[in-house]
């Protein structure tokens, strides 16, 4: 057993909200490297020549990539064998997300209530999510959303007769009528099976993974590289603007499903795709 105190979940998530806004990670970055060696239009080169150098200087500046700084998505894998000392355990991840937002010079831009729209100052309460796994440490990713990606994502209850033929459709067609909104290229995460709240969960699981990686099914691996270029085939192209590099990568999540069901989620991400992760061991009991 582990113990891990309250006030280092608070520093833990505070520096996460911070690097996330600020740091791109290297396999984005290559990744709109690669787009702009591959793009053919003369626009979409001078658009992806223009966020690549958005993020160095961000990263020379220490300032945040985007103006709009998201809405803290939390992901934790909890070890069964960790107890947090001194605190609620959501109270500190919000907590942290005050303070990194604040001290990170970072927009704040939660409402208290949907329909009455009151900002809340320090952009919590955060949205978590927390899986108990083995072990005896605390793994938490912090994923700034920003909304002109979020407000483009969808879910479609299919039938199963729809299989793979309405699983492709619903997804170039999301990311049609999503157009420039959501700032592309963009990452597209996708969720298969379950059920509604389980499908969108893992599409936003799904934009977690690195560019780099190649799903280790093979089946759904060919499904992703055929979505990626049905996508870029489009011709939205960075920033809307036109052009082949529509999306830099497409991520496929599945789960059982009901005989009777085919739940379908597609959640899309801007080009920054931001997240970063820390796992704090704690002391032993």
């Amino acid at each position: 057993m582990r113990k891990v105190a309250y006030q280092q979940i608070v520093v833990a998530v505070a520096e996460l909200c911070r690097s996330a806004n600020v740091f791109l990670g290297d396999d984005v970055v290559g990744a709109l490297e690669e787009a702009l060696s591959k793009e053919e239009s003369m626009v979409g080169k001078e658009c992806l020549a223009g966020l690549i150098e958005n993020a160095g200087l961000a990263t020379t500046e220490k300032m945040p990539v985007c103006q709009d700084t998201g809405m803290a998505v939390i992901f934790v894998e909890y070890g069964q064998e960790v107890v947090v000392v001194g605190g609620d355990f959501n109270a500190a991840i919000n907590e942290g997300v005050a303070q990194g937002y604040q001290t990170g010079y970072l927009r704040k831009s939660v409402v208290g209530d949907p329909l009455n729209r009151i900002n809340t100052g320090d952009n919590t309460p955060a949205v978590i999510h927390t899986r108990i796994v083995p072990g005896d440490q605390l793994k938490i990713t912090v994923a700034p959303k920003g909304f002109g990606s979020e407000n483009m994502s969808r879910l479609k209850m299919l039938t199963p007769a729809e299989g793979l033929t309405g699983i492709t459709d619903f997804v170039i067609e999301t990311v049609g009528l999503a157009g420039a909104n959501p700032c592309p290229p963009i990452v597209v995460g996708v969720g298969i099976g379950g059920t509604m709240e389980k499908a969108t969960l893992m599409a936003k699981e799904a934009l977690l993974r690195d560019l780099n990686t190649t799903n280790p099914d093979a089946f759904l691996a060919k499904l992703e590289s055929e979505l990626l270029e049905k996508i870029n085939n489009l011709g939205i192209g960075p920033m809307g603007l036109g052009g082949r590099c529509t999306a830099l990568a497409v991520h496929i999540n599945t789960y059982p499903t009901h005989i009777a069901g085919l739940p379908v989620a597609v959640n899309i991400n801007c080009h920054v795709t931001r997240h970063k992760t820390t796992i704090i061991c704690g002391e032993l009991i």
